[in-house]
């Protein structure tokens, strides 16, 4: 662990140390999930917090390996070249733009259901739609399970943050060549990043509900990529390396 940088280390720890909290809480019936995810900013279970808490959940293991797996491979590139500070600011931004802009589509999605129901079950859905998730329930009808799902479902995880940074190692090591499975050849990281880029933004787009919060990804690749912009425009950092 010596040779990891320490945002990286302790970004890797507090991480596995919250997945390993939400299991002990989880075999004591508490949700910390539902606790600290990321709530719509309409639903009884929304609290400001959790625009910082919910990069820290994770909802299993693989969810939890494959960001980490990305943070250390990346991360750590990007704060050996960028510094500690620098690198925390772009992690914390990245993964609070991606929380803004799932708030965003959660609110279009939300406003454009609301106008096709009834009022009566609008407001069945604010009262009692949360405590039917808590229970793994939900509505019978098509529409209100929907409109439950956009209204008091969470988002967890990382990947926002984790998508900024890919982002932002494909744009200072562009031509770096990767191998990617299961690919039998290796591309160059930033077709790697735009291709990412492109596959979330047509499953976010045209691909059916997986339970995947595509266009947060896309909101942390947004917020690096104008951060890095930001930063380059000033002269604070250099790039791309090639």
């Amino acid at each position: 662990m010596n040779r990891i940088p320490v945002v990286t280390k302790n970004l890797l720890a507090i991480n596995v140390i919250m997945f390993l909290a939400m299991l002990v809480a989880g075999k004591n019936g508490l949700d910390l999930n539902n606790i600290l995810g990321l709530h719509f900013f309409m639903s009884s279970e929304f609290h400001p917090y959790q625009f910082v808490t919910y990069m820290f959940m994770h909802g299993d293991f693989s969810h939890l390996f494959f960001n980490m797996f990305a943070l250390f491979m990346f991360g750590r590139t990007l704060e050996y070249v960028w510094g500690p500070k620098r690198f925390l600011i772009f992690y914390i931004v990245a993964g609070l733009g991606a929380a803004c802009v799932q708030e965003v589509i959660a609110a279009a999605r939300y406003f454009s259901m609301v106008g096709n129901i009834d009022t009566d079950l609008v407001a069945l859905v604010f009262e009692e739609g949360a405590a039917a998730l808590n229970e793994g329930k939900n509505f019978i009808i098509p529409q209100l399970a929907k409109l439950n799902l956009v209204l008091n479902s969470q988002t967890i995880g990382a990947s926002g943050a984790v998508y900024a940074i890919l982002l932002g190692f494909g744009m200072l090591f562009p031509n770096e060549r990767m191998f990617i499975f299961p690919l039998p050849f290796p591309i160059k990281a930033k077709f790697f990043v735009m291709g990412y880029a492109l596959i979330e933004l047509y499953l976010g787009v045209f691909g059916s509900p997986d339970g995947v919060a595509h266009f947060a990804h896309l909101g942390g690749m947004l917020f690096g990529l104008v951060l890095i912009l930001l930063w380059r425009k000033k002269g604070e950092i250099g790039g791309p390396y090639v």
